[in-house]
């Protein structure tokens, strides 16, 4: 019998890829793949060492770890890697990023099989 929690997350993973998400292209340099894409958000609260707190929202890309291959080759996001994504009329270019010292990706399930991104936007544009 098999590892029956895997199994499972295998299925509603599947399930968020077909069901849930939406084609971005993710860009290094001069590579890009399209992947599909459920879209979150991380809310992350810095201590600034003087006594203040600030706030920072990052738009999160929920992707397939097998899916992020550029160049032929598998890969890990990178901070400055940039996604695209496209709504009606709207391209909203969004860059890999966290602040401080918080990474900029983690695994999404504990069999790292999705990777949750994060990013802040840096452009719009008309399409």
């Amino acid at each position: 019998m098999g590892d029956l929690l895997k199994q499972g997350s295998d299925w509603l993973e599947s399930q968020r890829t077909r069901h849930a998400s939406r084609t971005v292209t993710y860009q290094r340099g001069g590579q890009s793949v399209q992947l599909a894409a459920t879209i979150g958000q991380t809310l992350f609260e810095i201590d600034t060492g003087t006594g203040l707190q600030e706030r920072f929202e990052a738009r999160d890309f929920l992707v397939l770890a097998v899916e992020l291959v550029l160049g032929g080759n598998a890969t890990l996001p990178a901070r400055g890697d940039r996604i695209l994504e496209t709504d009606g009329a709207t391209t909203f270019t969004y860059e890999v990023m966290a602040p401080g010292k918080e990474p900029h990706f983690r695994y999404s399930d504990p069999y790292r099989k999705t990777l949750r991104i994060h990013t802040k936007q840096v452009a719009e544009a008309a399409t």
